[in-house]
């Protein structure tokens, strides 16, 4: 009883969070939509697995397809696409991820075909067939053991791009901990399948195991290492329904700038998502990038723009900015990978325009200027 309570909290959690990840404005980024997907795909492989154990297929046969879908096949893909869209677009872009769908897909689809002989009798698969059928399963076991093993060590090789060394440790922990997840998972199917062992008390420790995820995702991942910058502003979102609901957010995005009230403050919802464009899409390496591409991507006015990050920065936009991109290069200087970078080449990189407006930059954050940074770091 106290099992299944458990299960049952954790996927009336992740639906939850999932749905608040997706519709509000605190947490709109492109990376964020795959995490999301993956705590979804999580809550329904915890579902079929209570459906399992209060007997539900046998009441409700049409539930195997449900389970018939292989969900688990999509935590690394969803991993995967959620630490290459916080990278620079000119790693991401290089990326054929439409890829990593076609084992997800295959075995589905495979899973399906059966079902609806096994489950739904709508037809019969001939006796010919099923040596077909038999290697297409082979099949679908290799395309497990790739997925499973391989991918997830191709995104700890995609890590390395991410800028920020406090999200770079908890992205390696959240894959860690699912690579781990994953591995437990196939080798002990694989037991059960060439053995067949009894291998009810370990998947009953690893149901267990995903509960822990989605609920450490959604206190570390959101809370403390903030996939939204402004804490109060997430505890505001999640317990003060009256203050910012969803409604309200709805209200928030189809209004304009003067028919918006609130007072300018860190947590405002403008300044939230931008902080976001700036931290997880990098928007500041656009050289090119000014108030009005940046209103534009709000669904602000410039105008309006440069208000808040005036009020609650007490900056202009320019130097806000700048600031994003002096840090990027203090990263760069400190990360080996980059140490065949000259200075200037780090500068163009983040998104300054030239030598002159670099140095500029970097003397005025910095107090230093780039030379004497690397030098002082040496």
């Amino acid at each position: 009883m106290i099992y299944t309570t458990l299960l049952n909290i954790a996927i009336f959690q992740g639906i939850v969070l999932g749905l608040i990840i997706l519709k509000s404005s605190l947490f709109n980024s492109n990376s964020n939509k795959y995490l999301a997907g993956l705590l979804f795909a999580l809550s329904i492989v915890l579902l079929n697995y209570v459906f399992e154990l209060e007997d539900a297929f046998t009441s409700y046969p049409l539930l195997r397809f449900l389970d018939a879908i292989d969900w688990v096949f999509l935590f690394p893909v969803f991993t995967f696409l959620f630490i290459i869209n916080r990278i620079d677009d000119s790693v991401k872009n290089r990326q054929k991820t439409y890829l990593c769908y076609i084992p997800f897909v295959y075995n589905s689809i495979l899973n399906i075909t059966i079902c609806l002989d096994n489950v739904a009798g709508i037809y019969k698969i001939p006796e010919s067939c099923m040596y077909l059928i038999n290697i297409l399963q082979l099949i679908q076991l290799l395309m497990a053991v790739i997925i499973v093993v391989f991918l997830p060590l191709y995104s700890y090789f995609m890590i390395k791009h991410l800028k920020d060394p406090q999200e770079k440790k908890w992205v390696i922990t959240l894959l860690t901990i699912m690579y781990l997840l994953l591995f437990v998972w196939l080798t002990t199917y694989l037991v059960g399948l060439f053995f067949h062992s009894d291998i009810s008390s370990t998947m009953s420790v690893l149901a267990l195991s995903v509960t822990f995820i989605i609920h450490w995702t959604a206190y570390i991942g959101i809370y403390k290492y903030k996939l939204v910058k402004n804490k109060d502003a997430v505890y505001n979102f999640l317990n003060n329904d009256l203050a910012i609901s969803y409604s309200s957010l709805q209200i928030v995005e189809n209004s304009t700038p003067e028919e918006y009230k609130e007072s300018i403050t860190a947590d405002n919802l403008y300044f939230q998502k931008l902080e976001i464009l700036c931290k997880e899409q990098h928007i500041y390496t656009d050289s090119t990038l000014n108030r009005e591409k940046v209103a534009e991507k709000l669904g602000i006015s410039a105008g309006y723009v440069s208000q808040i990050i005036n009020t609650i920065t007490e900056d202009n936009f320019a130097n806000y900015i700048n600031q994003y991109r002096v840090e990027a290069v203090k990263e760069m200087i400190s990360n080996s990978e980059y140490e065949n970078y000259n200075l200037l080449t780090m500068g163009l990189e983040s998104g300054f325009t030239s030598k002159t407006t670099f140095y500029k930059a970097f003397k005025k954050v910095t107090g230093q200027t780039p030379n004497e940074y690397k030098n002082t770091g040496k």
